[in-house]
C-alpha cells in the first residue's frame, strides 16, 4: 500500500512509500481509509521526535471496514467507521489502518468521510474542555481564544449548544466565519484587545494565542475557569507549572490533556447528524499532497480542518 512515512533526513519529514499492507490482529478491524485529517499532534510529534512505531502519522481517520480480527464484535466488513488513533499508534496517512474496535464509531451515512475525519480529536478535545474542565453552563459568559481553527470551530458552536454566550477571538480572515457558525460576539485580535474591554467571563477557552496567563486572569469573573487546551508550547508549560499560582480565590486554571473516547466521539457524530454542529473544511488534499498538508497546518492560518482524501475512487458522501 501507498503510505506518508517519518524520515527525519526528509525536508518534509515525510515520504511517499510502498509499504506492507497491514493485518489485524484478533482484537483489531482492518480499515480502507477513505479520509484522514490533520492535527497539531502529528507536527508537534514529529519535531518532539515522538514517531509512531509504523513511521505513519495521521490519527482521524474514516472509511470502509475491510476486515476484522476474530475477537471484534462491534463491526463487521462493510461498515464505515471513523476514530482516533493517537493513543494506538497514529497510521492514517496510508491507504489501510489497524485499529482496536474500542477506539472505533459508526460513520452515519448522512455524514461525509471528509467531514468524518475532521471530527474525532478536535471535537473530543473541545467537547471534554468546555464539559469537563470547564463545567459550562446554560446562560454563562465564554471566551474562546483561538476560535478560527479545528478545535476552536468545534468549540464555537459546542458551546453554543451548551446554552452559553459565546465571545470568540480570532484572526480578521475568520471573523466571518466564526460568526456564521454560532459566536454571539467576534474579536478580530488584530483590531481589537479583548483583555482591557472590561468584560468578565466564567469559562475562558484558550485553543491557541500566546497572552500571557495574566492577561487571561484579568478577563476571569470571579469564580472563573481557564482552561488552556492548545496554543503555544510556552503557555502550555506556564499553565502546567505555576497555573496554581495564578488559581486563587474562586479562579481556577487547568490543562486540558485530552483522550480519545468513543462516548464523545459518539455524542459528537450524533449532534453533527442532527445538523447542530457542523465540520468546518478548510482545505483538502489528495494522498500524495500529505506532506503539504502538514506543512499548511503547521503554519497556523487554517481555517477549521485540514483533510487528506485518501482514496479517490470512495465517494466522499
Amino acid at each position: 500500500m501507498k503510505a506518508f512515512v517519518f524520515e527525519k533526513n526528509s525536508p518534509d519529514l515525510l515520504v511517499l512509500n510502498e509499504v506492507e499492507k497491514p493485518i489485524p490482529n484478533d482484537n483489531e478491524v482492518l480499515i480502507k481509509i477513505a479520509a484522514v485529517s490533520v492535527n497539531a499532534a502529528d507536527y508537534r510529534s514529529m519535531r518532539m521526535g515522538s514517531i509512531p512505531k509504523r513511521k505513519i502519522f495521521g490519527a482521524d481517520v474514516a472509511g470502509h471496514v475491510e476486515a476484522v480480527g476474530k475477537n471484534v464484535h462491534k463491526f463487521t466488513p462493510g461498515d464505515d467507521v471513523l476514530g482516533d488513533l493517537s493513543a494506538c499508534g497514529f497510521g492514517g496517512f496510508a491507504e489501510y489502518v489497524c485499529a482496536p474496535e474500542s477506539y472505533l464509531a459508526l460513520k452515519p451515512a448522512d455524514v461525509s468521510f471528509i467531514e468524518s475525519a475532521a471530527i474525532p480529536m478536535a471535537a473530543v478535545t473541545a467537547l471534554q474542555g468546555l464539559r469537563d474542565l470547564g463545567q459550562i453552563q446554560p446562560g454563562q459568559k465564554v471566551l474562546i481564544c483561538g476560535a478560527g481553527g479545528g478545535v476552536g470551530t468545534f468549540a464555537v458552536q459546542l458551546a453554543s449548544y451548551f446554552g452559553a454566550e459565546v465571545t470568540a477571538v480570532c484572526g480578521p480572515h475568520n471573523t466571518a466565519m466564526v460568526r456564521s457558525i454560532g459566536a454571539d460576539r467576534v474579536i478580530d485580535y488584530s483590531k481589537e484587545d479583548f483583555s482591557v474591554s472590561g468584560r468578565r467571563y466564567d469559562l475562558v477557552c484558550v485553543v491557541n494565542g500566546n497572552e500571557p496567563l495574566y492577561v487571561y486572569k484579568r478577563v476571569m469573573a470571579p469564580d472563573g475557569i481557564l482552561v488552556m487546551s492548545g496554543g503555544s508550547l510556552t503557555q502550555i508549560f506556564n499553565v502546567m507549572v505555576f497555573g496554581w499560582l495564578h488559581s486563587v480565590g474562586g479562579k481556577k486554571m487547568r490543562l486540558l490533556s485530552a483522550k480519545p473516547s468513543t462516548k464523545d466521539l459518539e455524542f459528537i457524530i450524533k449532534i453533527v447528524q442532527e445538523g447542530k454542529v457542523k465540520p468546518v473544511i478548510d482545505k483538502t488534499y489528495p494522498l500524495e499532497e500529505t506532506a503539504e498538508a502538514v506543512k499548511y497546518l503547521g503554519k497556523g492560518h487554517a481555517r477549521g480542518k485540514v483533510v487528506i482524501q485518501i482514496d479517490q475512487n470512495i465517494s466522499m458522501e
